[in-house]
């Protein structure tokens, strides 16, 4: 709790208001009491009934206490509620008589058994409450201690005032029992109420200590009434009778008082004060009830009184209880003497077996007491440590710290005597041992009288542990250089710092090249000494201040910062790369890696200029060096990796910001050829996000339903037969226009849109043929093509996907035809092959697409299981104009003839290209020079006319332009004002669309296309 816990009863503002009423009440009583009410009829109603009043609520409140509240002092607020209740009665009584009847109170009347009845209940109730002893000793001093009480009570209340009414009464028994019951009866209460220890918890102390004082208020003016002086002169409304109706009001508020919290106290406190006074009034009590019984006999004795034989009787059985009392003290003490040895001995040898270090300061910081431990733990003789000075035992570097948690457990220890706090605390500090090395000891500090107990450990091993794990979690277990997390934490302090003008803050990301290689063919133990040797080189060529880390894999960063400017860091990472660039030597053999490097400065720092870009560059993330390590993801859409640190805040968002484009910037130097320094410059961010921007537009165009596809003829050059259809998307504007975004279509060749793209194509391709096919006559079926890029159909799942299609449509397998676009990296051969053999067993036609662009495409025949070849459009183009294009087609035709692949081309558009492929021998074709890309409609139609007119080259000069070529009139693509001679189908009859967004196309470079 952080309030603070008054060693008084807490109470609630209902609680106080409650107690201030009674004051008021008892006050008033007592006024009135004392002016005698301003009439005798007041004051006989006040002192009769009024307090039969006091009494009857007092009766009230105990019993509903005891019957709404459980616990072991039920019983005791039962009996207490009783005993009232006869007050209540005798004093009701009493008033019947005095004020109904008019008439004084006769002797031997109900209302003296009543009251004869107070004191017995509430006896019983106090015993109800007593704490039992729990030994026969106990039960023996508690009767003695409580006859001592009551004999010496007896003896006194005998000398004054029982002798004389004992001598008056002697003829009549009944008068002198209840003239004597009175007395004796208050006399026991009173030695209960003082002698008795009471199971007084702490949550109901407050509660049996005023039911307590307000019987002891009512037995002493009992006793008061008891006496000849009094009792000869008392008539009611009195003031006597303020003093019974306090004690009636105190009984009734007892019940509901609220207990204090309880107090925590330390062992080291020695008891609260209030203990300790009662264990003190505990221990004088016999002897305070000795010297009352030694004044009623010398009050006789001076008075020249006679010594009856009922006062001998009761002084010398007092006297005789106070001996065995003694006697039994001093057993009892010898017991707890040879208990307190043998504990002594106990906690002694616990202290110095104990592994831990006890040492006992006083309030100046000198050791009076250190244990045989220091010995074994400081390798220092405890005697020669007794005497000394605590704080010369401490590290001066800790010395202050300590002063300040000594001081603040000092300062917790006064505030625990009064409930506040735990006065003990861990303090950790550094002590010389015997050898003169610094230990690190955690010791558990607790006040001692005026000083201090400290119970002391070596955490020296621990420390050290604590510290290399510190170190692991922020350093690369192989090469011990700073990790991705301590590198953001430098890189956002370096941001923070302030410095003098014209300090710069650098990244450099570095990507080891060739490293998987290396990694593949000499192994993995190869490859981490390379790393751990690149490090060193890493360190040899920065500056010392300079931050060099490992982000896993083959990928470091450099942190500088200076008053640096860009030629400098770019010297620095020129020198970097031409250290990594170096061949190394390992278990004899030479092996060589280069290192590409992307900078990027801080916020602060004056823009680079920009550098020349190529026009396409490659995705990041692209085929590239692995490491041993965590695998790189590649740049994110921000341009980074994934951020594990978390960090928030103005210098942890420009971190981030700065480590991006670092990252982004090496990712550029790979794409540009590897092996080089390339400086961040904004237009690389620019390109990253329209890049990620045409994938998020993929997505919603694919999740949407923004594609649409056509059928472009693929027809036999010998005749003119349609021998299938080529599958193509095409993206629907929201003017309605089918565009072919060049761009669009490109970022579909790479990442997860792309897999989802062609996941769609290809659901699409075969939902459609099968349609055609299902239709039956009218629409022969021929089969279908689609081709997508090698990644797209090694992808996961895209095997899945195809087979699942041709089982939910039914399309037979020989209707479709797989086009791999490009054969991709090497490392992606292997898995091609295996997914080609697999489409053949499905009983799916595979083609290489493409040929003659790029480069491993004679390697991908030998190793491919491909059964059509397709020459490439850049191929074709310039097949009839071309010897030396013309040549390249006839023998990669020729080849294909030789490995029984059927032939075919992509991009005929002319006559004279027709001719061409004719002559060199290619069986397909499909292009402009047949037809374009048609809708479903259309392309029925086409199936159903099932060929085409062969077209033939004009005589004299070039051709014309074919169908959708450039206009350079208008830099869109033209429609054919009419029909070709001869040509198989007429020009659409709709109006010329232009292309969109003006001559440089639309928005992303989209072409517009008239719907077929």
């Amino acid at each position: 709790m952080n309030s603070t816990e008054s060693v008084l009863p807490a109470r609630t503002p209902l609680s106080r208001l409650t107690a201030g009423l009674l004051a008021v009440l008892c006050a008033g009583y007592a006024a009135g009491a004392a002016v005698g009410w301003g009439s005798s009829e007041l004051a006989l109603v006040m002192g009769d009934f009024g307090l039969a009043g006091a009494a009857l609520v007092a009766a009230l409140s105990c019993l509903a206490h005891g019957v709404a509240v459980g616990g072991h002092t039920r019983p005791a607020w039962l009996l207490f509620g009783l005993s009232s209740a006869m007050v209540a009665f005798g004093n009701g009584a009493w008033g019947w008589y005095e004020v109904v009847l008019r008439q004084p109170l006769p002797p031997d009347s109900l209302a003296d058994y009543a009251f004869l009845l107070f004191a017995p209940l509430a006896i019983i109730g106090l015993l109800v409450l007593a704490q039992r002893p729990r030994t026969p000793a106990g039960w023996l001093c508690l009767l003695l201690d409580g006859w001592l009480v009551a004999g010496s009570l007896f003896t006194l209340s005998w000398s004054l005032a029982l002798g004389r009414v004992a001598a008056g009464d002697g003829d009549d028994p009944l008068k002198l029992a209840l003239g004597l019951g009175y007395p004796v009866l208050d006399i026991l209460l009173v030695s209960l109420v003082v002698g008795l220890r009471f199971r007084s918890r702490d949550g109901n102390r407050a509660a049996v200590h005023t039911a307590m004082i307000g019987l002891a208020l009512t037995v002493v003016c009992d006793a008061l009434f008891t006496t000849p002086q009094f009792h000869s002169d008392y008539h009611s409304g009195e003031l006597l009778d303020a003093g019974w109706f306090a004690g009636s009001l105190l009984l009734a508020w007892a019940p509901w008082q609220h207990g204090r919290h309880p107090s925590r106290e330390h062992p080291s406190a020695q008891g609260s004060p209030r203990r300790r006074v009662a264990s003190t009034f505990s221990a004088l009590t016999p002897y305070a009830a000795a010297a009352v019984c030694t004044a009623g006999i010398l009050y006789n004795a001076l008075g020249g009184r006679p010594l009856d034989r009922v006062m001998l009787a009761a002084a010398s059985t007092v006297g005789l209880a106070l001996i065995v009392r003694q006697g039994v003290m001093l057993l009892d003490n010898l017991s707890l003497a040879q208990e307190l040895a043998t504990k002594e001995a106990h906690f002694r040898s616990l202290v110095q077996g104990s592994s831990d270090v006890i040492m006992i300061a006083g309030p100046s910081g000198a050791l009076s007491y250190v244990s045989p431990a220091a010995l074994r733990v400081y390798n220092r003789d405890p005697e020669d440590l007794v005497g000394g000075n605590l704080l010369n035992l401490v590290h001066p570097e800790d010395v202050d710290r300590v002063l300040a948690e000594v001081r603040r457990i000092l300062a917790r220890t006064r505030g625990a005597r009064f409930g506040i706090g735990e006065p003990s605390a861990r303090v950790e500090c550094r002590i010389r041992s015997g050898e003169g090395e610094w230990l690190h000891v955690e010791s558990t500090v607790n006040p001692y009288r005026d000083g201090l107990i400290l119970n002391s450990r070596d955490i020296t091993e621990r420390v050290r542990l604590q510290a290399q794990l510190q170190h692991n979690a922020f350093h690369d277990p192989l090469t011990d250089l700073p990790n991705r997390a301590l590198f953001a934490q430098r890189v956002r302090a370096a941001l923070s710092a302030q410095g003098p003008v014209g300090t710069a803050v650098a990244v450099l990301f570095l990507d080891l090249d060739g490293f998987k290689a290396v990694n593949d063919t000499a192994g993995h133990q190869v490859g981490d000494e390379l790393l751990v040797q690149a490090a060193r080189r890493l360190q040899a060529a920065v500056r010392s201040e300079d931050t060099v880390a490992r982000f896993g894999g083959d990928e470091f960063a450099v942190l500088v910062r200076g008053r640096l400017g860009h030629p400098q860091v770019r010297d620095l990472a020129e020198r970097i790369r031409g250290a990594l660039s170096e061949p190394y030597w390992i278990g004899g053999a030479e092996l060589g890696v280069a290192a590409s490097i992307g900078i990027a400065f801080g916020p602060d720092a004056p823009l680079p200029v920009p550098e020349p870009a190529p026009a396409a560059p490659a995705a990041p993330g692209g085929p590239g060096s692995a490491g041993n390590g965590p695998r790189k993801d590649g740049p994110r859409k921000d341009g980074s990796r994934k951020d594990r640190d978390g960090a928030a805040g103005p210098a942890a968002s420009a971190a981030d910001e700065l480590l991006r484009n670092a990252d982004l910037a090496m990712y550029q130097a790979k794409s540009r050829g590897k092996g080089r320094v390339v400086l961040y410059t904004p237009a690389m961010r620019a390109e990253l996000d329209r890049r990620s921007e045409l994938e998020e537009r993929l997505r919603a165009a694919v999740r949407e339903g923004s594609f649409t596809l056509l059928h472009q003829p693929v027809v036999e050059l010998a005749g003119g037969r349609l021998t299938g259809v080529e599958a193509q998307a095409r993206w629907r504007s929201a003017g309605g226009l089918l565009l072919t975004p060049a761009e669009f279509l490109r970022t579909a060749d790479s990442g997860d849109a792309a897999t989802r793209f062609a996941r769609w194509l290809l659901t699409e391709a075969v939902a459609a043929a099968a349609r055609r096919r299902a239709d039956g006559p009218a629409a022969p079926p021929v089969p279908v093509t689609v081709r997508l890029a090698a990644e797209r159909l090694c992808a996961p799942g895209m095997y899945e996907t195809l087979a699942a299609a041709l089982r939910d449509t039914g399309l037979p397998p020989e209707l479709l035809v797989l086009e791999v676009a490009r054969t991709g990296p090497d490392a992606l051969a292997d898995e091609l092959g295996r997914r080609l053999a697999a489409l053949r067993r499905l009983g799916v036609s595979t083609a290489l697409a493409g040929f003659g662009a790029g480069g491993g495409s004679l390697g991908a025949l030998a190793r491919l299981p491909f059964d059509a070849l397709k020459l490439d459009r850049s191929l074709v183009q310039d097949v009839a104009e071309s010897t030396l294009t013309r040549a390249l087609a006839g023998h990669a035709l020729r080849l294909a003839r030789d490995l029984g692949l059927a032939t075919g081309a992509d991009g005929v558009d002319h006559p004279r290209q027709v001719a061409a492929l004719q002559e060199l021998g290619c069986r397909r074709g499909q292009g402009l020079a047949f037809d374009r890309p048609l809708d479903e409609l259309r392309l029925r139609r086409a199936l159903l006319r099932r060929g085409y007119p062969v077209p033939r080259q004009p005589q004299g000069g070039p051709g014309r332009r074919p169908l959708l070529t450039p206009d350079p009139r208008t830099g869109g693509l033209a429609e054919a004002a009419g029909a070709r001679p001869g040509a198989p189908h007429p020009g659409l009859d709709l109006p010329q669309r232009h292309a969109v967004g003006g001559p440089s196309g639309g928005p992303h470079g989209e072409t517009a296309v008239p719907p077929a």
